[in-house]
């Protein structure tokens, strides 16, 4: 992949912006864009000792017993 690819798209649908318009909206667009993905951050996903421990402890699925048998 290129950094063609990559890169994002403009497109006016409607009036006639001059140079100097769409160079100041590709600076703010592009500033906002830095920004952000400075910014974005994912927790990261928190597994108490206990979930981890007590994931080997539970018995398997019984495959021999049928769907609905508790239904009356």
């Amino acid at each position: 992949m290129s950094a063609d690819d990559q890169a994002p798209r403009v497109e006016i649908v409607r009036g006639a912006p001059t140079e100097e318009e769409l160079a100041a909206l590709i600076a703010v667009v592009s500033d906002a864009y830095l920004r952000e993905t400075a910014e974005a951050v994912v927790d990261e996903p928190r597994v108490s000792v206990w979930n981890r421990t007590r994931r080997g402890l539970r018995a398997p699925l019984r495959r021999d017993l049928p769907w609905g048998r508790f239904s009356g």
